[in-house]
């Protein structure tokens, strides 16, 4: 069970929260409705495949890096709880999910799937070379939503692809916010992060202007989808918590970025998919 554990930790299977939600919202939005327990089922698989190749990627990749980080000390890798051949084990296994997922959804999904793979596998090393990677994370997390569309669709357009960018806005914002209490350590190690590029202090009123953009995608996604009057309350919670979020941490002030803060984060993603399914109920 400790070792259950330490790989369950490893792969931080509580963060799915940020992004199952999303997938879900875009299934319901591609049905105008109740999706088929097929697509559902299949969905949640390759999103548990994809999700987890891409923490077992990042922690491999940074692994030497994590090392040095003392903030970073009792991550499974790091204290020898989880072991490289059992992770590159479990990678193989979620890769093997994550195909053959593709493979019962709409056709166009495994000529997709390696697509998705080369993003999940890229997004480690652009902190080598780019002040931009929180936002390829972000990218990685806006497949939830346009890969669960067309999975069911087959097609894509415009809105989800708005919906993606919100997605990719929120997510890469939060990540900015949480790499910025790195910034002397990147910069002793030749990483990259808006903080190192802009200062800690910079980065806190660039992502208030990033989260707002996100916003405004999630707003946009609502009137394209012709959702009621209740999807915008899910968005006013939103917005609400968003701004709780900024006002407990600064850049003087880290001591409040804790588990409890990204799982507060958490509740935008189920709160957005909780009142899209009572807006497309009520139609």
């Amino acid at each position: 069970m400790n070792k259950i554990s330490a790989h369950v930790n490893n792969i931080a299977l509580h963060h799915t929260i940020f992004a199952l939600p999303f997938a879900y919202m875009g299934m319901f939005l591609a049905t105008d409705g109740l999706p088929s327990l097929h697509d559902f089922i299949f969905i949640t698989l390759a999103m548990i495949g994809a999700r987890s190749t891409a923490l077992i990627l990042d922690n491999l990749i940074d692994l030497k890096y994590d090392r040095l980080q003392p903030r970073l000390a009792k991550r499974p890798m790091v204290t020898g709880d989880v072991k490289t051949p059992e992770v590159l084990i479990l990678m193989f296994i979620s890769i093997i999910l994550f195909t053959f997922s593709a493979l019962q959804l709409a056709p166009i999904c495994i000529y997709l799937a390696p697509l998705a793979i080369l993003i999940l596998f890229l997004y480690p090393y652009t902190k080598r070379f780019t002040f931009m990677c929180h936002f390829v994370l972000g990218s990685a997390l806006a497949m939830a939503p346009i890969g669960s569309y067309i999975a069911v669709t087959g097609t894509i357009n415009l809105p989800i692809l708005i919906l993606g960018l919100g997605v990719c806005l929120w997510i890469g914002g939060f990540d900015a916010i949480y790499g910025s209490q790195d910034e002397a350590f990147d910069k002793k190690h030749g990483l990259h992060s808006l903080a190192t590029k802009f200062t800690a202090r910079r980065v806190f009123p660039i992502i208030s202007v990033v989260h707002f953009i996100s916003i405004i995608c999630f707003i946009i996604t609502g009137y394209a989808y012709h959702l009621t009057y209740t999807y915008y309350i899910g968005i006013l919670i939103a917005i609400i918590t968003l701004i709780y979020q900024h006002s407990i941490v600064s850049p003087y002030n880290y001591s409040r970025l804790t588990q409890v803060y990204f799982m507060r984060n958490g509740i935008v993603s189920i709160v957005i998919f909780i009142f899209t399914v009572i807006s497309i109920s009520a139609k």
